[in-house]
């Protein structure tokens, strides 16, 4: 079996379903199910056997010990992160605690798990940390896309946090042997997305008739990476991935903010029409940029499709479509997942208009 971490978040979620589509191996998933963690997300699986639910925290040592001697899996899959650069920018502290020394104590009780296993299962053993393109920093218009060897300049807390916890799990490579493997995303989009991300932020608002909060100018540049194919690699890289190394996983799918909403608003015209025929780009609205923002991110996944044979199989204009239908069949999800707590949140970063 594995245990994966966060799975009740968004990429988690997707992941479990995809990997109990696949195979047959069981999961455990071991989430804080704090603002952003649904167990809807995983409804469909109550009553499957190969599935198991655990609350809890990854920097509560004892849970962990106590889980892995349990359920021994041959494999971690580490998605548990605070994620957010706009909650990070208000409260970083949370973010060194989950996503730093979370991933400490991870891998602490790992390599204790690990180093106790019989020589067999200590060669299978994986542990897989998901992290993010954010590390890298900024790229230049016209700048190669961030290949694994580009130096890591994080300009957020949330980045900061991600960047040092990367550092940690390779250095756990390095000093204890730890067969740690490493991947970077692009910004994944598609179902189950909480709604204070960029792309479900944009359909749900549309509907209810709210602003559509644009930053400065719009034209921060961002590779998409639909979800699925996000799960798929890191099933590849699980599968026959080298231990002690990293992999950049992109959509190959660079479009600037701007030019992303125009797409949604007008599959939204095309799908959900307003009452007044008016396109859903009228509620675009302009709002002052966030602190540090980095202007374009950039994948080369190259090395992953060389050594894995993984490449990305939606197209941004195909992986949009299926996200936008998939928030129109499921609004009933959506109105669920935006609690008072999250409006109230809303409201305070993007105005009264959002609460």
């Amino acid at each position: 079996m594995i245990l994966v971490t966060g799975g009740a978040g968004f990429i988690g979620a997707n992941f479990i379903l995809d990997w109990l589509a696949a195979c047959d191996e069981p999961v455990v998933n071991l989430d804080k199910l704090t603002y952003a963690g649904n167990l809807e997300n995983l409804a469909s699986l109550v009553r499957d056997a190969r599935y198991g639910f655990v609350q809890g925290d990854i920097v509560d040592r004892a849970l962990l010990d106590n889980l892995l001697a349990v359920h021994k899996p041959r494999a971690i899959v580490h998605f548990a992160a605070e994620s957010h650069v706009d909650r990070s920018i208000r409260g970083p502290g949370e973010f060194i605690r989950t996503n730093v020394e979370g991933a400490f104590t991870l891998l602490e009780a790992a390599r204790a798990y690990w180093s106790s296993l019989p020589s067999a299962e200590k060669a299978a053993f994986r542990f897989h940390h998901v992290s993010t393109d954010e590390v890298y920093g900024s790229l230049a218009p016209e700048a190669a896309p961030f290949a694994e060897t580009h130096p890591y300049a994080p300009n957020s807390p949330y980045s900061a946090s991600k960047a040092a916890s990367d550092h940690l799990a390779r250095a756990w490579f390095h000093t204890y042997r730890l067969p740690v493997s490493i991947s970077n995303c692009s910004n994944n989009y598609g179902p189950f997305h909480f709604p204070e991300k960029l792309i479900p932020l944009v359909i749900t608002s549309a509907l209810a008739g709210k602003p559509l909060p644009v930053y400065g100018d719009g034209r921060q540049v961002r590779d998409w990476l639909y979800v699925r194919d996000h799960c798929v690699a890191i099933r590849r890289i699980l599968a026959a991935g080298r231990a002690g190394e990293t992999y950049n996983v992109g959509g190959d799918s660079e479009m600037s903010n701007i030019a992303l909403i125009g797409m949604i608003c007008a599959l939204l015209d095309a799908l959900r029409p307003r009452a007044d025929g008016l396109s859903y780009a009228r509620q675009i609205v302009h709002v002052a940029d966030r602190p540090g923002h980095d202007r374009r991110y950039a994948i080369d996944a190259r090395k992953i499709e060389r050594e894995l044979g993984w490449r990305p199989s939606e197209t941004l204009a195909s992986g949009i479509e299926k996200t936008v239908r998939w928030y129109l069949e499921n609004e009933d999800w959506t109105a669920r997942v935006q609690s008072g707590a999250y409006r109230e949140w809303m409201t305070r970063h993007y105005g009264a208009a959002h609460g």
